[in-house]
């Protein structure tokens, strides 16, 4: 079976100026003529201009959810979660839920999650304390 290498989001915005300034100051990613790139695409989307406002739709939150999610991202452990959060934080990133810490008989879960300027919403999620 052919492997994949990565994977990228699409993603129909209002004002892809707007949006590719975000990505690259707020989420600290490289940027082009619409790729938004993270971490050699362990983030990655593609910015395309919508035709209409009314085109740009982000989920809907979905059953037992705190918050939707359009992306949910990925980071070692709860302290690279700390260190994110405080680097997006200081970047000027626009919180939709602060971290949170879940505690379970399988471990500790701890996440928060950011919006984009059309309201997309990007989870950050750490399973592994240290």
């Amino acid at each position: 079976m052919s492997k994949i290498e990565f994977s990228v989001q699409v993603r129909l915005v209002s004002d892809l100026t707007a949006s590719k300034a975000y990505y690259e100051k707020v989420l600290g990613c490289e940027v082009n003529d619409f790729w938004a790139v993270r971490d050699e695409f362990a983030l990655g989307f593609k910015l395309l201009q919508a035709n209409k406002p009314e085109d740009v739709k982000p989920n809907t939150i979905g059953k037992d959810q705190p918050v939707a999610w359009d992306t949910y991202a990925y980071v070692d452990t709860h302290s690279d979660l700390d260190q994110l959060y405080e680097e997006l934080k200081a970047r000027g990133a626009r919180f939709l839920q602060e971290p949170i810490l879940t505690e379970a008989d399988w471990g500790a879960w701890k996440e928060f999650t950011i919006a984009d300027p059309d309201n997309y919403s990007i989870g950050f999620g750490s399973g592994k304390k240290e």
